[in-house]
């Protein structure tokens, strides 16, 4: 008895030991959204770079966690963890004394590289932790409340440690939690490899992130400075990467992804829902950190403090879902979320230049329902649209959306709205918070001013308005469509799919 009880207490200090570095890697997703105007006083990035600092972190992350996960399989779990931590920590320490903007996007990207190592095998050790599927399953849900708090926290984080610290101190927190995770991981910890024999096909590694890179240099080169001939090249060479990439997938034994999934109506659904809540959210959270404090003029420490509700009300939704859909179904609860997420959004219309602090907080709290729905049913219903199989593959794409969906938002909203500050803007920078720099006439700021808060109008709007249309889109599929319903955590069923899919690297939750 007192041997399966320490057996027991070992697994769940496994447990909190691995969700360290998977609360980093979601806080650094979003860490950064209150930090910009400090960073841009510190090192002026131009527009375009500010926009790199911000999601080249995500793009990296989700560009490299499918083949990360092969690599896990081949060469163990446990230690791929280990080096994946390291250069997290040191590429966090890189990117917190960096005195360019160039070398904090590099170093932002090393630490997208190393948090795509930590994912995959993070979840895939649970199953050598628990063997009770029951446990199992709450272990999971714990992973995935983890991870979803992490995005909401980072920003509030970041606030408090600005009031005291330099801007580098939002990524030297990381420290602590690598060094913990390095001297504790090998106690607790055991290896894990898959079947082996699957490489990891690197042509399509290159061509997948040399396309999402060039593509979206392109759009944030013309958003902030307008269109010139040297970046539509090369955004059009990322295209044509990116078709390329396609072609190859469907022609190699074992593609990165596996496109012949999407033919089923409801996993596309569900991997639009794994991308496009992470857009909204990320967009309208970097463009309303800046609106409180370079619009309303408001602290840093405030700023912060307005965003706890959101924070809270995602956190708690993502906790309590898995609960409430046993009640009313996965479905019920998709389309909820996206027309939740949609009102929330239009609630950030009515935001002003003199005020608008209220209604940004019954925004992020509306919204933040939908969000927290969105992260804990992704993965069930792509696995369950799935065959059993199949799992592994489904639930990798969903996680991958995830974070394409998060360093995407901010690529291409976060561009829109720069394109129109740029355009209704005075013309004097690039960005709101130079600009406000400038030795400026009162009426000129308040342009300024005027021109930022109506781009953040139109992204909630457009955001909001792709929410609807999905929404619509998954009340015809989801009810009309065959699809096997995710079963309850703990059954049988689930345990035997887990069973199989935990010891893949590429089965996540999302």
């Amino acid at each position: 008895m007192n041997r399966t009880r320490n057996t027991e207490v070992c697994s769940w200090l496994g447990l909190l030991v691995v969700l360290g570095p998977v609360l980093l890697v979601a806080m650094d997703g979003s860490v950064l959204f209150l930090t910009m105007p400090a960073i841009t006083d510190a090192l002026s990035p131009s527009a375009d770079q500010s926009l790199w600092i911000l999601d080249s972190y995500g793009f990296a992350v989700g560009s490299l966690l499918i083949a990360f996960g092969t690599i896990g399989d081949r060469y163990g779990r446990k230690r791929l963890l280990m080096i994946g931590a390291a250069i997290f920590g040191l590429g966090s320490v890189g990117a917190a004394f960096a005195t360019s903007p160039e070398l904090l996007i590099a170093f932002r990207v090393l630490m997208g590289v190393a948090g795509a190592t930590l994912l995959p095998s993070a979840l895939a050790v649970l199953g050598t932790l628990f063997t009770d599927p029951r446990k199992r399953a709450q272990a999971i849900g714990i992973f995935a409340a983890t991870f979803a708090a992490g995005f909401a926290i980072g920003p509030i984080v970041a606030g408090q440690l600005l009031t005291h610290f330099w801007w580098g101190s939002v990524l030297l927190i990381n420290v602590p939690v690598v060094l913990v995770f390095l001297v504790l991981a090998p106690i607790l910890l055991g290896e894990v490899r898959g079947s082996g024999g699957v490489g990891v096909d690197i042509v399509s590694v290159l061509t997948s992130a040399s396309g999402l890179l060039l593509s979206m240099y392109a759009v944030k080169h013309v958003a902030a400075e307008g269109v010139s001939t040297g970046p539509m090249i090369l955004g059009i060479a990322g295209v044509a990467l990116l078709a390329v990439f396609g072609r190859r997938q469907r022609r190699i034994d074992n593609p990165l992804i596996d496109f012949t999934l999407f033919r089923n109506p409801v996993f596309t659904i569900a991997i639009i829902t794994g991308f496009l809540p992470l857009a909204a959210w990320s967009a309208t959270a970097y463009l309303a950190a800046t609106y409180l404090q370079s619009v309303l003029g408001l602290s840093i420490a405030d700023a912060a403090l307005l965003a706890v509700p959101g924070a809270l009300v995602l956190t708690v939704a993502a906790v309590v879902t898995p609960a409430v859909v046993t009640r009313i179904g996965h479905s019920t609860a998709l389309i909820t979320a996206h027309f939740t997420i949609a009102a929330g959004l239009l609630l950030l219309l009515p935001t002003g230049t003199g005020a608008g602090i209220g209604w940004y907080i019954a925004a992020t709290a509306v919204a933040g329902i939908g969000y927290g729905i969105s992260f804990s049913v992704v993965a069930d219903i792509a696995v369950a649209a799935v065959p059993t199989e199949r799992a592994g593959s489904a639930a990798a794409l969903a996680e991958t959306a995830n974070e394409l969906g998060n360093a995407l938002g901010i690529a291409l909203l976060g561009s829109l709205a720069a394109a129109l500050f740029r355009l209704n803007g005075p013309d004097l920078a690039p960005t709101l918070p130079e600009t406000l720099h400038l030795a400026l006439a009162p009426a000129t700021l308040e342009d300024a001013r005027t021109a930022f808060t109506t781009g953040l109008h139109v992204v909630a709007t457009v955001a909001a308005t792709l929410h609807a249309a999905l929404g619509l889109t998954a009340i015809r599929i989801l009810r009309v469509s065959p699809q096997r319903e995710p079963v309850e955590p703990g059954s049988a069923e689930l345990d035997e799919a887990r069973r199989e899919h935990l010891g893949d690297t590429r089965y996540l939750a999302s």
